[in-house]
């Protein structure tokens, strides 16, 4: 839906701006991030279709870590960072890890947000030896906090969700899980400090 140029800042420069151009963008805003889940969600099914030589595409995968951390009794936060982990495979191939933890992060635990960004390095544990990398690579964050939940994760949530007989539940039963995690930030620049302290 377009808006009429009323409902608009009328300023050319940020310097320029006044309460009443903010209260728009703020009102614009509002709606805009209802819709985050609906773009977070066709982002994934973006996934589809591409086995990057795996046994299953990547949204298989990315279905198939979910239903495993689901049916193994992850609460509801896990879950949804599990289905997230591989997000950014289509637009940082390179860097995947940070950018799926970077969109999650306002809306996860510190402790989601780090297992997410880090999965990467735990998970090169299967398979970076045979690349000529540093299967131990992880080993750099031994002691963190999060080392062993990240280790986990990728244990019984990751490396094992490859298998094209697998009983996956469908993204459907996972979307009502992503609106409910993503209806409202819990950590970001743009919430007031009392509204972080109430959450």
């Amino acid at each position: 839906m377009t808006e009429h140029p009323s409902d608009r800042a009328q300023f050319k420069a940020m310097a320029e701006g006044t309460q009443e151009d903010w209260a728009k963008i703020a009102a614009a805003s509002a709606s805009f991030n209802r819709e985050l889940p609906d773009r977070v969600l066709a982002h994934l099914k973006m996934l589809k279709g591409d086995c990057g030589g795996f046994a299953v595409d990547r949204l298989e995968h990315s279905l198939q870590s979910a239903t495993l951390a689901h049916r193994d009794g992850m609460d509801e936060e896990y879950v949804v960072c599990a289905l997230m982990h591989d997000i950014g495979d289509i637009l940082a191939s390179a860097s995947h890890a940070e950018l799926g933890a970077t969109i999650m992060r306002p809306y996860v635990s510190e402790a989601n947000y780090w297992m997410m960004a880090h999965h990467g390095i735990f998970q090169g544990y299967y398979f970076f030896h045979y690349l000529g990398l540093d299967r131990n690579m992880r080993d750099q964050f031994r002691g963190h906090p999060q080392f062993e939940r990240t280790a986990m994760f990728c244990a019984r949530h990751d490396q094992n969700a490859f298998d094209p007989a697998y009983d996956t539940m469908p993204l459907e039963a996972f979307e009502p899980m992503v609106r409910r995690v993503m209806a409202r930030p819990k950590n970001t620049i743009y919430m007031r400090p009392e509204q972080k302290a109430a959450e």
